[in-house]
């Protein structure tokens, strides 16, 4: 393991540390269910960490490229139907602060590894640029957006919608360059060396650990600018009714 691996290891493990422990607090209702949540986002990113030592996921030990891909998916659906079908953590979602859900997205700013790995030859474009400087924009961006959204500012729900649509693009289009340029069947840009670096520790924490997380958040956001359009609707007519003159 060099030194990129090391440093990359050391700044994924605090983001992660940070996302578990934002999402927890926002979530859980007191500090027992918040314990329970940190500590199953704790099981899990064990298990990741297991996949990468053991190269589960890596093309040449492992399952390649359908296996990384369900390491982000999988995640993702299970996350979202526990957020939307366990009545506690639907109550979690409902109350965490919109701020909060943008502002941990600051630790995307972290991509600035991908490049690094690029110039050092270890990942091939256009996965590493797209990845990296799409991440650095939505971790930079998020800093004056989650300000915005504090304050209720003058257009803070336009701007949320477009960081948060970029935000969700940008993590989709780095897992797919990241799948079509793994070495496997699935394998369509071949440019060299390829992805498969993103299997292996400590990399496979932000395809199968932070990109889970930071794309739920995308949908939690979503989900609660939904929720807020539809009360408000639901408020317009009984304010009419309320501002009009009476006889």
């Amino acid at each position: 393991m060099g030194t990129h691996d090391v440093i990359g290891g050391v700044e994924l493990t605090l983001s992660a540390a940070i996302m578990v422990a934002a999402l927890s607090v926002v979530i859980g209702r007191n500090v027992a269910e918040r314990i329970r949540l940190a500590a199953l986002l704790g099981v899990w990113f064990v298990v990741v960490v297991t996949l990468a030592a053991t190269g589960a996921v890596h093309y040449q030990r492992g399952i390649g490229a359908p296996g990384m891909g369900l390491a982000v998916a999988v995640p993702i659906v299970l996350m979202w139907l526990a957020l939307v079908r366990v009545p506690s953590l639907r109550e979690g979602l409902e109350r965490a602060p919109l701020a909060v859900l943008v502002g941990v997205h600051v630790v995307r700013v972290l991509g600035v590894s991908f490049i690094v790995l690029q110039a050092a030859g270890r990942l091939p474009a256009p996965f590493a640029p797209s990845a990296g400087w799409g991440d650095i924009v939505a971790g930079l961006a998020a800093v004056p957006v989650a300000w915005m959204v504090h304050r209720q500012s003058r257009g803070w729900r336009a701007a949320l919608v477009a960081w948060n649509v970029f935000g969700m693009a940008d993590l989709i289009a780095a897992v797919t360059l990241g799948v079509l340029s793994s070495p496997g069947p699935l394998r369509r840009i071949f440019a060299e060396p390829g992805t498969g670096l993103m299997s292996l520790l400590p990399w496979l924490l932000i395809p199968g650990f932070l990109v889970p997380l930071f794309f739920t958040t995308h949908l939690m956001i979503f989900r609660r600018l939904g929720d807020q359009r539809r009360r408000d609707a639901s408020w317009r007519p009984i304010a009419k009714v309320a501002q009009s003159p009476r006889l």
